[in-house]
């Protein structure tokens, strides 16, 4: 069946959303992190600059994918980074792990808040709902990324209605607060370049291209679907950001001074439902990886059986429970995404902007110049 418009262009955007919303994203903990320092004015800013950096990475990312036929992380920098790949794989699966381990805790986290659930209640019951979906493969994961985003973008929309309603007035205030808006470059650049990892993740998606063009666009779009949730969540958390700054689920929070029951229960299954997705799209670059590994190894269509994909899915998420259990969800966020970006812009973003882009300019000019030859 050919792929349609929203296949092609639409797709991948709300698989990017689904792999950055996940976790602190959808608790306000990564808003909080990143962006609640600067103050309004600097936080939006920051807001902007990584809607950028997503936007223009992403497009380059898919158009690379396009050109080396890469639905792989591993075949994608093969291609990038010769004999030089394998620094990438550390690199994901360490992110991977940290990730997924957010996740379990902030999962654990919405467990308690909502109905009084020990935190690896809902840390187990995440993780073995991401195993089951994940080992359904591509139709099921894609299936899941178009669904969810319904949920997503209205809930998140109602939300900043509310809260208008309810504290507009506080959050009037807050933006007529003055406040150092320094940091702004640091805080939109690191919370951009950890999150990158999303458009390796989600290169499963990108199957549905047909041009070079369609990727583009496609990555272009990227951006400003991820971000525009978090920007009214963002705006919503200025009219409480001293205690934002500290709290360990801002969500939470917000959903208390609404006081309104009924909505604090569909925004915390939102934020499970965005964390399934997110960890689902990260479960599913393994698989897909391993997979095509098996695939191409034992010469054969097929590669992993439903039952294989449970059982790799199910050792991953094993491991990051236990992190989430000892280290906490603050301190992940703070700590561990610092040096993912790090990490990131050394093996992916850098090689990327050079070898990439100067790979991707070879091969236009090769193929203006044979067209130029037919003439």
């Amino acid at each position: 069946m050919r792929a349609g418009f929203f296949e092609r262009i639409f797709l991948p955007g709300l698989a990017f959303k689904a792999a950055v919303i996940g976790g602190g994203y959808a608790t306000g903990r990564e808003l909080a992190s990143f962006f609640l320092p600067s103050g309004a004015v600097g936080g939006f800013k920051a807001l902007a600059l990584a809607t950028v950096i997503w936007s223009l990475v992403c497009a380059l990312t898919f158009a690379f994918a396009f050109e080396t036929r890469s639905r792989d992380y591993r075949t994608f920098f093969k291609a990038l980074l010769g004999c030089g790949w394998f620094a990438y794989e550390i690199a994901f699966l360490l992110a991977l792990v940290v990730i997924l381990a957010v996740f379990a805790a902030a999962a654990g986290q919405v467990g308690s808040a909502l109905a009084g659930f020990p935190a690896y209640a809902g840390a187990i019951g995440l993780a073995v709902a991401i195993a089951v979906v994940a080992s359904c493969g591509n139709d099921a994961v894609e299936s899941l990324f178009k669904y969810v985003s319904v949920l997503l973008y209205g809930t998140y929309l109602l939300f900043f209605v509310l809260a208008l309603w309810r504290f507009g007035d506080r959050i009037s205030t807050g933006l007529g607060h003055p406040a150092p808006s320094d940091g702004w470059i640091a805080g939109g650049t690191t919370y951009a370049i950890y999150n990158i990892i999303g458009a390796i993740v989600i290169l499963p998606v990108t199957r549905h291209l047909r041009s070079r063009r369609d990727a583009v666009a496609a990555g272009l779009l990227c951006g400003p679907l991820a971000m525009l949730p978090a920007a009214l969540f963002f705006l919503a958390m200025i009219g409480f950001a001293d205690t934002l700054l500290v709290h360990p689920l801002p969500s939470d929070f917000l959903l208390s001074q609404l006081d309104m029951p009924w909505f604090r229960v569909i925004f915390q299954l939102m934020i499970l439902a965005a964390m399934l997705e997110s960890g689902v799209g990260g479960v599913h670059a393994i698989n897909e990886r391993l997979s095509n590994m098996i695939a191409t190894r034992a010469r054969r269509d097929r590669g992993l059986t439903p039952f294989q994909r449970l059982a790799s899915t199910s050792a991953v998420l094993l491991f990051a429970v236990v992190v989430a259990d000892r280290v906490g969800l603050v301190a992940l966020i703070a700590d561990g995404y610092r040096w993912l970006a790090y990490l990131f812009l050394l093996v992916y973003v850098a090689p990327l902007l050079t070898l990439g882009a100067a790979r991707l300019w070879r091969t236009r000019t090769h193929a203006a110049a044979c067209e130029g030859s037919r003439e």
